[in-house]
């Protein structure tokens, strides 16, 4: 067994925790910006970064090019999953009488 590998559960917990670590970074933006603007940022430093995944994977000119379609498409379509996996779950939001109302602020 490969000693670098590491578990799934291991693997997600790291994910979370990163995903954790930008959203206090947001939240921390957001005592001084606009939330939207904030939220514009994060999407462009996501796109930002992806396209820099993208040119990291490939060796050429030619190659990258080839690339663009099929990396548009994967990070669109779960970008797409994901933010609508989170409205869901902000829609809890709404429901037990605005339970979760100082959320909101």
């Amino acid at each position: 067994m490969d000693e670098n590998l590491i578990t799934e559960e291991e693997l997600d917990s790291q994910f979370k925790e990163m995903i954790d670590s930008f959203i206090d970074q947001a939240n921390e933006l957001s005592k001084q910006n606009h939330i939207e603007n904030v939220s514009l940022a994060l999407l462009h430093a996501a796109s930002r970064y992806n396209a820099y995944v993208v040119s990291n994977h490939a060796t050429s000119l030619t190659e990258y090019e080839s690339e663009l379609d099929k990396a548009r498409s994967f990070f669109m379509s779960n970008y797409d999953d994901m933010l609508n996996e989170n409205l869901q779950d902000y829609k809890k939001i709404f429901m037990d009488d605005f339970k979760y109302q100082h959320l909101m602020k």
